[in-house]
């Protein structure tokens, strides 16, 4: 039997893989820095089974569960693309959450606070944040936001495979127009670089950093997927339609709107007490 050593090769075959099957970029550099991290560990030697579950205990020394089942799922898309079928390593299965650290969660009020925060600092980080807030839009599908898409109040959005239209609330149409006119653009992309490129996830969470002091919210709850986060949760309040979230926010799966709507430790402890079977 041949032995089975992950190449420079492997992983540049992978990564062609990944691309064809249209994934982001943010993606493919997640399933390629997991894999080289496993090859790292394995320092040239053949792949093996038992290589496999030591990697799994020493990633469970240092990184949360979530993080080790993607780790491993980025493997075994690898395992598979190889044709290495015989090798397989489990995930850690976990009980759906209940609900959410009371820490992380981003409340309306904090949002609000925020967004006038991010407005004092940039007009374009205060606009992006009231974007996402309100659209429930991911970082990488600001660049869908175009001053045709704000002209006719409807963004068409192509991101992991799949399409969608996201409406533009009419405020927020005003407001993308108004700055569009301020800053000289006529056309495509709003926010953008001064290079003209989309603004990316990394400008979008220093910027954001910057304004939590001013803003009087702990910078643990402000990075921009938590904006995505707050989007699921009031929407979902209104009629408590999953589905319709879940078409909202481009997920295939309902299970994974799930996860965006748990409420913090304290509504769930509320609603126990509000239960009243303590006599």
């Amino acid at each position: 039997m041949n032995e089975r050593i992950i190449t420079d090769s492997h992983i540049r075959s992978f990564e062609q893989q990944l691309m064809l099957e249209e994934k982001s970029a943010c993606t493919v550099r997640k399933y390629l820095h997991d894999v080289r991290m496993f090859a790292d560990f394995c320092a040239g030697a053949p792949v093996m089974q038992d290589v496999l579950i030591a990697y799994k205990e020493q990633l469970c020394e240092k990184y949360s569960v979530r993080s080790i089942n993607s780790m491993l799922a980025s493997l075994g898309s690898l395992f598979s693309h190889i044709g290495w079928h015989e090798l397989h390593v489990k995930g850690i299965r976990v009980q759906r959450q209940l609900y959410c650290a009371e820490e992380s969660e981003l409340t309306r009020e904090e949002y609000y606070r925020l967004c006038r925060a991010a407005e004092r600092r940039s007009a374009r980080l205060g606009l992006i944040l009231q974007t996402i807030g309100s659209t429930g839009m991911r970082v990488s599908e600001l660049r869908f936001v175009t001053v045709e898409a704000a002209r006719c109040g409807e963004a068409f959005v192509r991101c992991k495979g799949k399409a969608r239209v996201i409406f533009l609330v009419p405020e927020l149409r005003n407001r993308l127009l108004d700055y569009a006119e301020q800053h000289g653009i006529e056309r495509s992309m709003i926010f953008v670089t001064r290079g003209g490129l989309p603004v990316d996830r990394t400008n979008i969470w220093r910027d954001m950093k910057t304004v939590c002091a001013d803003a009087g919210i702990s910078p643990d709850k402000v990075f921009p997927h938590n904006l995505r986060h707050l989007f699921a949760r009031v929407f979902y309040e209104m009629d408590k339609d999953i589905a319709q979230l879940a078409d909202v926010l481009g997920h295939s799966s309902i299970n994974t709107t799930r996860l965006y709507i748990v409420s913090s430790g304290a509504e769930h402890r509320r609603r126990m007490e509000d239960m009243g079977l303590i006599k």
